[in-house]
């Protein structure tokens, strides 16, 4: 018999105690970072530097592909070119957009630091009662 009266716990208190830590830890990461759009983006940076650093007026450009390739969807849909154009089109776009995210961690060091433990010591729990449970399951 270990101290305490148990063999380190029941399983099911170290899951869903495990589960609420690192969920409690998770929520407080996220709701201290901040995000922000960026004034460049993938494409937008490399037409910004190529025109010697200007800032371009209309990012409208990385729209062209999209357009051109529904245009000629919406003349004849048998093309596979226009098919590869529209989607090559809509894959600069989301590029772009997902590029210009800024993400901003706003907290003191002291809080990060204890979000972490809450996040790892909550992952250990429900690691340890996923283990015990495999265990003992596996015994006769």
């Amino acid at each position: 018999m270990k101290p305490g009266g148990t063999e380190g716990g029941s399983g099911s208190f170290l899951m869903g105690g495990g589960l609420v830590l690192m969920a409690l830890g998770m929520y407080l990461f996220l709701d201290s970072v901040r995000v922000h759009s960026g004034q460049y983006g993938w494409m937008s940076g490399m037409i910004g530097r190529g025109r010697q650093g200007m800032e371009t007026t209309s990012m409208g450009i990385v729209f062209v592909p999209f357009l051109i390739g529904v245009g000629v969807l919406f003349f004849d849909a048998g093309k596979k070119w226009a098919w590869w154009l529209a989607g090559l089109g809509l894959a600069v776009i989301t590029i772009e957009i997902l590029s210009r995210i800024r993400f901003v961690l706003d907290m003191k060091t002291t809080h990060l630091l204890m979000i972490l433990v809450m996040v790892a010591a909550g992952a250990g729990m429900a690691l340890r009662a996923f283990a015990a449970g495999r265990k003992n399951s596996s015994q006769p």
